[in-house]
């Protein structure tokens, strides 16, 4: 099998950043919609409120982890087809 081109490796990880960011915005999105509907419970809300904010920097420093990973392999692809320039 041939190595795939640069082309083809750079398509693919903008795709898995896409669904990476897509993720984080939905995981995000559905957090709030549960915090917002939880508002009016006392405890429930304080508990959601905390969630919201561990889990999204939580979940914001494994997006970025990924994406400079996937940041580091298309270097590497980069400098595999222009060579040590």
């Amino acid at each position: 099998m041939s190595e795939p081109s640069y082309s083809d490796v750079h398509r693919a990880i903008r795709a898995e950043k896409t669904r990476i960011w897509a993720a984080w915005l939905s995981g995000g999105v559905i957090w709030l919609i549960i915090t917002n509907a939880t508002r009016n419970v006392a405890i429930l809300s304080i508990a959601t409120q905390v969630l919201l904010i561990v889990l999204g920097i939580l979940s914001t420093y494994a997006a970025v982890r990924m994406t400079r990973a996937l940041n580091r392999k298309e270097d590497a692809a980069r400098r595999n087809v222009l060579g040590d320039y």
